[in-house]
């Protein structure tokens, strides 16, 4: 099981000076939509262990919570320790009043695959009805797929859309595996 800290815990360690790194595993679009100032962004499809390792205490940061905790069993998993998750991610922060630095708004993720799912849906059904009844696969799949997502906690449509280009673009220069501001 995971280390999680709240925002209010987070924020007071770090203004008496604990020296705490923060990663951000969101897509870069996220993070230049907005973060927590000092943050380092390392997307979860490219976590770097070793840039981690031995770094010190590591807290780590999304949207939420739940990108954070994939992350947190990744980097385990490769041998890193000293891991904190922030509990509720950026929106939690955000909520408790805490200072955020914000950029140019962008679509989230959740809306990302909330529309995708969608269309995939009413695409399967329209061509389904017009085409072919085969196309009534299409519906079932996405279907399916949710239904997967929900139970497991893993959305392999969601991970596909962190990779497209519209959610690459952010303004912030990557080197190697991880970025940084």
């Amino acid at each position: 099981m995971s280390t999680t800290i709240s925002p209010k815990s987070l924020s007071d360690q770090l203004q008496h000076g604990k020296s705490l790194r923060l990663v951000d595993v969101r897509t870069p679009a996220e993070h230049a939509e907005i973060h927590i100032e000092g943050s380092h962004l390392m997307p979860l499809d490219r976590l770097d262990a070793a840039a981690i390792k031995g770094a010190g205490p590591c807290v780590l940061v999304c949207r939420s919570g739940k990108r954070a905790e994939q992350a947190c069993q990744k980097l385990s998993a490769a041998g890193c320790d000293d891991l904190t998750i922030l509990e509720g991610g950026v929106l939690a922060w955000e909520q408790a009043g805490l200072p955020v630095t914000r950029g140019q708004k962008a679509i989230s993720l959740e809306r990302q695959v909330r529309i995708a799912a969608g269309l995939m849906v009413l695409s399967g059904v329209v061509l389904g009805t017009w085409v072919h009844p085969g196309f009534y696969g299409l519906s079932a799949f996405v279907g399916a797929g949710l239904t997967f997502a929900g139970i497991t906690d893993w959305c392999g449509m969601a991970m596909l859309l962190a990779k497209a280009p519209w959610n690459q673009r952010s303004g912030i220069k990557c080197a190697g595996n991880s970025c940084s501001v």
